[in-house]
């Protein structure tokens, strides 16, 4: 089998995602970083390797892949040892809807480029942005807060082992502390999040160690 070559940047949620994946499958793999400060993401390179200049891009079985949980889902399908959805239809999809929730209604809007161009188009300053960010976390992550408990008992999102749901909130909990969200109404939320930090697959992928490895 071919090395499995991830493109990453080191604080964004998508490639945090997949980092988290990578680790809790057990698969190694290498880090290229894609530096996003730098516009590293526009070259001709990685355009090629992602035409939306997005990362992260994963290269694997012969493969370029991008998108984080359509790389998430073929991680899962491919290597099916510590499966991110459980057995039943009804709970898989509980738990894609509390990893959509933060994967495709929080995070999109509060993207840095989707940030910056709303900024430059009302002439805010960086109070306005981190209060739009503050905004939007806020919200996905009270709504979460609700499924999670309307869920049951369990140590993680949806029962007493990581899914897709704890690999799409976590990096959520670091934007949300990153920008200043008030934790304190999030007991649940805040619960799953030490207990991630705990286990190995989410340390290593946290973004000041990967970060402090490939600098």
């Amino acid at each position: 089998m071919s090395d499995i070559i991830l493109y990453d940047y080191w604080r964004s949620s998508a490639s945090y995602r997949v980092r988290i994946a990578l680790n809790l499958k057990r698969l190694a793999y290498k880090t290229v970083p894609v530096n996003l400060l730098t516009r590293d993401h526009l070259t001709a390179e990685h355009l090629n390797r992602n035409p939306q200049g997005f990362v992260p891009a994963l290269e694997i079985d012969g493969e370029m892949m991008t998108q984080s949980l359509a790389i998430i889902d073929y991680l899962d399908e491919t290597r099916p040892e510590f499966p991110f959805l459980p057995e039943t239809s009804a709970a898989r999809q509980r738990v894609r809807a509390m990893a959509h929730v933060i994967a495709m209604d929080t995070h999109p809007i509060c993207n840095l480029n989707v940030v910056a161009h709303v900024i430059g188009l009302t002439g805010g300053s960086d109070t306005e942005k981190s209060a739009w960010m503050r905004h939007f976390i806020t919200r996905g992550l009270t709504a979460l807060e609700t499924m999670i408990a309307r869920a049951g008992k369990g140590a993680f999102c949806f029962g007493d082992e990581p899914t897709l749901a704890d690999i799409c909130l976590v990096p959520q909990i670091y934007n949300a502390i990153r920008w200043g969200v008030d934790m304190t109404p999030l007991p649940l939320i805040s619960a799953i999040g030490e207990r991630c930090a705990r286990i190995e697959a989410f340390e290593k992928a946290y973004p000041e160690t990967v970060h402090t490895a490939t600098s």
